[in-house]
């Protein structure tokens, strides 16, 4: 476990900087991942890879680095060969590749390592994690989640990142897994304006993690900055915990080019924004590198 102080007690001081986008640093280090365990398969086949990219972040002026665990899941690995024992060592790796960044990054402020839990709809790589709904029940949910919330809990995060969830009924599952596994979790839904990304109420979703002693922040990411700036204040409102945010650089998926296209509308004046609205956890997810990081780690800095 990390000897830094607790990530709640930092909260309650102010801003703290996630990383950026995990994917996309990895890919501008000419890594090919367009393979269906996304960044998840470096673990197996380049640690070091996953290390370097953590690394950059923190370089760059992160606080917090997200394990690369979002796609990492036990039936996943499992269609690559990988047993249940090869998949819970990958998965502790992520959270070791992390702590080892923060040893060599040799930051005269705390550093803080996130295992990544990412969305059910991760693992079926289909894009219907930004859909939710995927006719399981809440205990169908929670008996996915739980086995590797377990193995992540017991590699001694300083957090659990349930990031990208798309509706409350996974939610309410992983809230359910969280229980007594102790270790303090943030809650990130992916948001297109105020409602989660399977069409609910966000007001709703946040007030799930109101009740939940075990969640430290609530919030978004994988939105545009647009979205945030609504959620972050309406998170702040509803649950009067910590707010966490880290939306994309603004641009747009194109599925069938496979491709991003438009333009970056993510800037330092909406971080200040956050801020000021109730957001402690403060980065970026796609598309969004050290050099934003940076600017955002400034601007939170700033006298």
């Amino acid at each position: 476990m990390s000897t830094d102080p607790a990530l709640a007690e930092a909260l309650a001081d102010g801003a703290v900087v996630l990383d950026g986008g995990m994917s996309n640093q990895l890919a501008a280090a000419g890594h090919d991942l367009s393979d269906e365990l996304w960044s998840a398969r470096l673990l197996a086949e380049d640690p070091e890879a996953v290390t370097e990219a953590h690394l950059a972040y923190f370089e760059a002026g992160a606080d917090v680095a997200i394990t690369a665990s979002y796609q990492a899941t036990f039936e996943g690995f499992a269609r690559r060969g990988i047993g249940r024992e090869g998949a819970a060592g990958l998965l502790a790796l992520s959270v070791r590749c992390a702590r080892e960044a923060a040893r060599r990054a040799r930051a005269a402020r705390p550093l803080w390592v996130a295992a990544s839990v990412g969305p059910y709809g991760a693992m079926l790589a289909d894009g219907s994690e930004y859909r939710g709904r995927y006719g399981l029940t809440v205990s169908e949910l929670e008996r996915f989640h739980r086995p590797r919330m377990e193995v992540l809990a017991a590699a001694g995060p300083d957090v659990l990142a349930l990031e990208t969830i798309p509706d409350t009924d996974e939610a309410e599952a992983l809230l359910r897994a969280l229980r007594g596994l102790g270790v303090p979790a943030w809650l990130s839904y992916s948001a297109a304006g105020d409602r989660t990304r399977a069409g609910g109420p966000l007001e709703d979703a946040f007030a799930l993690a109101a009740r939940a002693d075990e969640v430290v922040a609530v919030g978004v990411n994988c939105c545009t900055p647009e979205d945030a700036d609504h959620a972050v204040a309406l998170a702040a409102r509803v649950t009067g915990k910590p707010v966490v945010v880290y939306p994309n650089s603004g641009e747009t998926w194109d599925v069938g080019a496979r491709a991003w296209t438009g333009r970056s509308t993510f800037t330092s004046g909406q971080v200040t924004g956050w801020r000021e609205a109730g957001a402690r956890l403060i980065g970026g997810c796609c598309r969004v590198g050290p050099e934003t990081i940076a600017s955002v780690a400034a601007a939170l800095r700033a006298p």
